[in-house]
């Protein structure tokens, strides 16, 4: 049998490659984004509970209601904009799956997507699986900022949407308030949608305010936003998220959830329904984090690496140029074989493998797995 690949250019991701690599050499992994340290305990209980309490049915497409509503309390108390439950909130099977979602929902073939590299892995594979083009533009090395006088210049007729993604995952670069200003200049007028990745939206560092488009009526209106519990509140195996969107961009998005997935995870929304209501469960995950980041950027002083800024997600950026010249996947592979720390290289979030020389560290880890990745980082030679 044979059939015409979609996604022909496309094959193993760098992710498995490298997590593959560490289970291999025993390395500790500091590449894959995901916590190394329990959950909250009172969410696994509220798990539990509504699975003895008759829980385990489908729940209706849209996601459980009560959760729905909780959602809408918090982004009227965070961002000061009143979203309506019944018609704007989707719960997802994950964020990555509400991207899908939402490309899928908005695009025809021909349509062009602009998209900033480096870029999560996905966003392209999604762009091309449904015949469309993806625009690609790279953010300004070292800060990973967004030229937007670049994305004036690649504005054409065919220009269907703009992907955003903030705290930006490799990176950790945040969007700031004159970048809101400037997407707005581009997109008014016209019918270019936005689809915009929050899913750190509560992972974010030194009291930076959270740009999100739900701050934003105006953009609001062309967004879809698209969130993930399973990152926020360490449990990513539960791929359980969230998308939020205008009324008619949401009425359109259903369309293609229902006959997809259809629904989620009941217990797990019954669980978050009740434990959003605490304001300080969400409200707290950016200085936890933080306390991660700082005291990996404190560990990592003693090695020959030099730090790019993070101001928000699950990771930093750091150079390694005063110990090699070999190109990032290499140097990757070599550190995880010799001395047992698996990164990821940064070439594998641009689609033509721009190699500045850095790498990606996971610092959402216990204290004794940064500390003890880092005994190894400082042998590197």
């Amino acid at each position: 049998m044979h059939i015409q690949s979609k996604l022909p250019a496309v094959g193993t991701s760098i992710f498995t490659v490298m997590s593959a690599l560490a289970t291999e050499t025993k390395a500790i992994n500091l590449g894959q984004g995901f916590p190394d340290y329990p959950m909250n305990e009172e969410l696994i209980s509220l798990v539990n509970n509504a699975m003895k309490n008759g829980f385990n049915q489908y729940a209706p497409m849209q996601g459980h209601m009560p959760l729905r509503e909780v959602l809408t309390e918090k982004i009227e108390s965070l961002y000061h904009n009143v979203i309506n439950p019944e018609k704007q909130i989707t719960i997802t099977p994950g964020g990555t799956y509400a991207i899908y979602t939402s490309l899928t929902t908005a695009l025809q073939p021909g349509d062009e997507v602009i998209v900033f590299e480096p870029a999560y892995d996905s966003y392209i594979p999604n762009i091309e699986i449904n015949g469309a083009v993806a625009v690609r533009i790279n953010l300004q090395f070292p800060e990973y900022k967004i030229d937007w006088n670049e994305v004036r210049k690649n504005i054409t007729s065919k220009t269907r949407m703009i992907m955003l993604n903030s705290p930006h995952n490799p990176t950790g670069a945040v969007l700031q308030e004159n970048d809101i200003n400037e997407l707005r200049s581009i997109v008014n007028g016209t019918n270019i949608i936005i689809l915009s990745d929050e899913v750190y939206e509560h992972l974010i560092f030194d009291n930076i305010p959270h740009q999100s488009i739900l701050r934003y009526p105006d953009l609001m209106e062309r967004s879809f936003v698209c969130f993930s519990f399973g990152k926020v509140y360490h449990c990513t195996g539960w791929k359980l998220g969230y998308c939020i969107s205008s009324p008619a961009l949401m009425s359109e998005f259903r369309k293609v959830h229902q006959f997809n997935c259809f629904s989620c995870f009941t217990p797990a929304q019954v669980a978050l329904s009740s434990f959003l209501k605490n304001k300080n469960s969400y409200l707290s995950l950016g200085a936890f984090m933080q306390e991660r980041r700082d005291h990996f950027q404190s560990l990592m002083k003693q090695t020959k690496f030099t730090p790019l800024p993070s101001y928000g997600s699950y990771f930093q950026l750091y150079k390694y140029n005063n110990i090699s010249d070999e190109t990032d996947k290499d140097f990757a592979i070599r550190i995880t074989k010799e001395y047992g720390v698996a990164t990821i290289p940064v070439s594998a979030f641009y689609q033509n493998g721009t190699d500045n020389k850095v790498i990606r560290f996971c610092f959402a880890k216990k204290n004794e797995t940064l500390e003890s990745a880092v005994e190894r980082l400082i042998k590197i030679k």
